[in-house]
């Protein structure tokens, strides 16, 4: 695992306000490996990716998250899945006349879509609000303060090299003795630079920030990527498309051949597979497990 890819989260002791911080590299090369993306797509790809795992690590569940931006734009689509286990995978889609530019130039008309898939016990949850905002953070906090009532703020950065992000959020339910506690610390994260939110180890960047307050610093977790999709799946995927269209692919194609989008993985079924899709039991785990 390499050392950068880290999530840190830290307390404020006497006030009600936490923190985390996510660094992704060996994790952010994997996804750049797998498709060319161009800069600006790169750009909203890799905050959108650290923005996942920041807001992963908010929420107490056994599962994954996925995020999705949909618009209309030269940028119709960006998709992360983060898992509770701090796995990432992360596609975007795009038009070739893509340009840097505001954000709702590029996305056009969009929203922006939550969803917890928890594994197993309590139910799926889905958010989708209108995409407001000039940044991708912007448009998750408007998310966030609206439909949450949380008040969070993030920061995010990517370049070719890494991604990263910081997240400070007022806890649910609290009330603050020292009232000038968030927005002192909200002012102070806003002193934090592009550069040194790329750069710098995240105890580093907690210790130039809040230096002055009572901050607990918890033992940072490892992140790294990793794809969810199976043979098995792509199976599953098969069968929902019925024994007919499965034919017409074979009779017309020789064989069904399915890429994975997020990692590039290539799964190819012949005449004899094809008839398994419809004869072979659904594995119990992956017919309970399926979203």
């Amino acid at each position: 695992m390499n050392s950068n890819d880290t999530l840190q989260r830290f307390i404020f002791e006497q006030v009600p306000i936490r923190g985390e911080i996510v660094r992704l590299n060996a994790t952010w090369q994997a996804v750049l490996e797998r498709r060319d993306y161009p800069p600006p797509v790169r750009t909203l790809l890799g905050e959108i990716m650290v923005a996942a795992a920041l807001l992963a690590a908010t929420i107490k569940f056994s599962g994954s998250l996925i995020m999705q931006v949909q618009g209309d734009g030269p940028v119709p689509l960006l998709v992360v899945e983060c898992t509770s286990d701090n796995t990432l995978r992360a596609v975007a889609h795009w038009d070739d006349d893509v340009r840097p530019g505001p954000l709702a130039d590029m996305l056009g008309d969009g929203r922006l879509v939550i969803t917890v898939n928890p594994s197993e016990g309590t139910e799926r949850y889905q958010g989708i609000v209108e995409l407001e905002g000039n940044s991708i953070a912007e448009a998750l906090e408007n998310y966030l303060t609206r439909s949450e009532q949380l008040d969070t703020r993030l920061w995010l950065a990517a370049d070719d090299g890494q991604a990263a992000g910081m997240l400070l959020q007022r806890l649910p339910g609290s009330t603050d003795e020292d009232a000038d506690a968030w927005p002192r610390a909200v002012h102070l994260g806003t002193t934090l630079t592009r550069d040194e939110l790329l750069a710098l180890p995240a105890p580093e960047i907690v210790h130039r920030l809040y230096h002055e307050e009572d901050i607990r610093l918890f033992e940072s977790e490892p992140v790294s990527f990793r794809c969810s999709c199976s043979r098995d799946r792509v199976t599953l995927m098969l069968r929902m498309l019925g024994n007919e269209e499965i034919h017409d692919i074979l009779n017309e194609q020789g064989s069904v051949k399915v890429d994975c989008e997020f990692c590039g993985q290539h799964y190819e079924l012949d005449s004899i597979d094809a008839e398994l899709l419809f004869t072979a039991p659904v594995p119990a785990e992956m017919a309970s497990t399926h979203h």
